[in-house]
């Protein structure tokens, strides 16, 4: 069987070089034929598990449509040899000429078809270089949101931010979701702005940076329906217990279904979230001792802690 499909395909590209020559009668090549011939000795190829002829006949079949001035159909043809290298495990290089595609597309004016190409080659390089397909989602997004199709930019936004976290690249991811929210805003659902908002305040706390998430929960109070809401009630507590140093109030609020439900790399950050000082409370240092010394001394100490705390926190 796979000796046929070979023997089926080596004539495909006889027929396509036969289409390519020149003579006194023919002056210039066939490139349309040639590439149809090509593109049959592709499949072929592919059939008989030769991966690497396969490839080799859709470069051919691509380089005649170029020739032939047919953008879309070669960009189609680099997609298919890329899917080739996949085959072989060679993703890089498959990547490599499926952003070459997505470029063509670009060209020819079909940009939804760059889009998902570019898509395409973030899924299948996500495992080998998170990197790079965090560079092809937004990529992908940019391409998307041109087209003023939100809701597939937004998408692929989501999963460059999740992404980023995973790889604890949190100062990027901070910027992602915030664009990620104000698109969430533009098309008006509110309820998602919120999610979001939760995601901003874990990322900023992973930063070590209070007052970028305390900023983040202050201005999502302009949001429709945001004050009031479950979330912002449990931000608002995460962020006392977190300047606090209350760890046990964090824990509790980072362990509810609100925060476990989220997407997975974000609940984990709920989950491995420690505040600072290694989560003591402050009204508790001197319990032992205030306990050895009897209930007086506790009023007493108490007393104290409040003169302290008196004036307010700042």
């Amino acid at each position: 069987m796979a000796a046929q499909k070979i023997n089926e395909a080596l004539e495909h590209i006889a027929k396509a070089e036969k289409y390519l020559k020149t003579g006194l009668l023919k002056w210039k090549p066939d490139y349309d034929s040639a590439a149809t011939e090509y593109g049959k000795a592709a499949v072929a190829f592919k059939n008989a598990k030769q991966f690497d002829q396969a490839r080799e006949a859709c470069l051919r079949e691509a380089e005649a449509h170029e020739n032939n001035k047919a953008l879309f159909h070669a960009a189609k043809a680099y997609e298919q040899a890329g899917m080739m290298l996949k085959e072989m495990q060679r993703l890089p290089e498959a990547v490599q000429l499926i952003e070459k595609a997505s470029m063509m597309y670009l060209e020819n004016g079909t940009p939804d078809t760059a889009a998902i190409a570019l898509e395409r080659a973030g899924k299948l390089i996500e495992n080998v270089s998170p990197e790079k397909a965090v560079q092809l989602y937004q990529q992908a997004a940019s391409v998307f949101e041109n087209e003023e199709r939100l809701r597939q930019a937004l998408e692929m936004l989501g999963k460059a931010s999740r992404l980023l976290v995973r790889g604890r690249r949190l100062d990027e991811a901070a910027l992602s979701l915030q664009k990620e929210k104000s698109i969430y805003k533009e098309i008006e659902n509110y309820p998602t702005c919120y999610k979001k908002t939760i995601a901003q305040v874990l990322v900023h706390l992973h930063r070590n940076d209070y007052v970028a998430a305390e900023r983040c929960v202050r201005e999502s109070y302009s949001i429709p329906g945001f004050n009031g809401s479950e979330d912002c009630a449990a931000l608002e507590q995460l962020l006392e217990g977190y300047d606090q140093q209350d760890q046990d109030q964090v824990s509790e609020v980072c362990n509810s279904p609100l925060f476990k439900y989220m997407d997975n790399d974000y609940a984990k950050l709920g989950l491995t979230l420690v505040v600072p000082g290694g989560g003591i409370k402050k009204k508790s240092p001197n319990a032992a001792q205030d306990k050895a010394r009897g209930p007086a001394a506790v009023g007493s100490h108490a007393d104290e802690e409040e003169d302290e705390y008196s004036g307010g926190l700042c």
